[in-house]
């Protein structure tokens, strides 16, 4: 691991210790003091984390697929709906998707997540999709005249060489989803959020700084993770 690589991980160290001394500081009142505590604070990162690690692994087993599906020639007919489908979750504001869930759904953890999956779609299914199609043809019938099958040549050319495509889709969503994920407390969902908007209701500003800071140096962290990834992940070569 290079130095550039220690960058943001020792920044975001700095980042939490500057908090950590600032609340010090501060004398709280009994609300802040139940909010501001180590039990809560650990809970929320578990709900916050929580939300955002199964939200991508549902946009993985969803959006991955699609973007095969559509950058197929052959179902080019198919390709405008997916991509309409993948739109809708960007296209709609958050807030109005977790309304819209909760009224189906009713509130809790499932809201949250119906909300999150349908944002961060479209990065994965759109850099899956653009990732293949930009494999060089000739590659191709150099694995056909290898013998290899259509299923063959999707798993061990066409995927790897879109895995730095992919990857990056990936690392977009899960910063998105780490953000919209703070919505997760208009439906008790938890997180970092409920930090935040109790901070708001209550003029709290130091419960509302410290959850807006934590959720900040969560996605810088999550995002430092996929830059590593890229960089081991992709292809010798590129």
């Amino acid at each position: 691991m290079g130095a550039r690589h220690l960058i943001t991980p020792v920044t975001i160290g700095a980042v939490l210790v500057a908090l950590y001394a600032w609340v010090g500081t501060l004398e709280l009142d009994s609300i802040e003091q139940r909010s501001l505590n180590q039990a809560v604070i650990l809970a929320k990162a578990v709900e916050h984390i929580q939300m955002t690690v199964a939200a991508t692994t549902l946009v993985v087993i969803i959006a991955i697929p699609l973007g095969i599906a559509a950058s197929r020639s052959r179902n080019r007919l198919i390709t405008p709906v997916i991509l309409t489908v993948g739109n809708l979750g960007q296209a709609v504001p958050s807030i109005g998707l977790l309304v819209l869930a909760t009224f189906l759904m009713g509130v809790g953890f499932q809201t949250a997540l119906v909300g999150l999956v349908a944002y961060a779609v479209l990065p994965v299914l759109r850099n899956t999709m653009v990732g293949v199609q930009q494999v060089d043809p000739a590659l191709i019938e150099a694995a056909r005249g290898m013998g290899m099958t259509k299923g063959q040549i999707l798993r061990r050319v066409e995927l790897k060489l879109a895995v730095p495509a992919i990857l990056a889709g990936l690392r977009t969503a899960l910063v998105l989803t780490v953000g919209v994920a703070t919505l997760g407390a208009f439906v008790a969902a938890g997180g970092f959020g409920e930090l935040i908007v109790n901070g708001l209701k209550l003029n709290r500003m130091p419960v509302t700084i410290v959850g807006g800071v934590l959720t900040a140096c969560i996605a810088f962290f999550i995002d430092w993770l996929g830059g590593l990834a890229e960089d081991l992940l992709k292809p010798r070569g590129m």
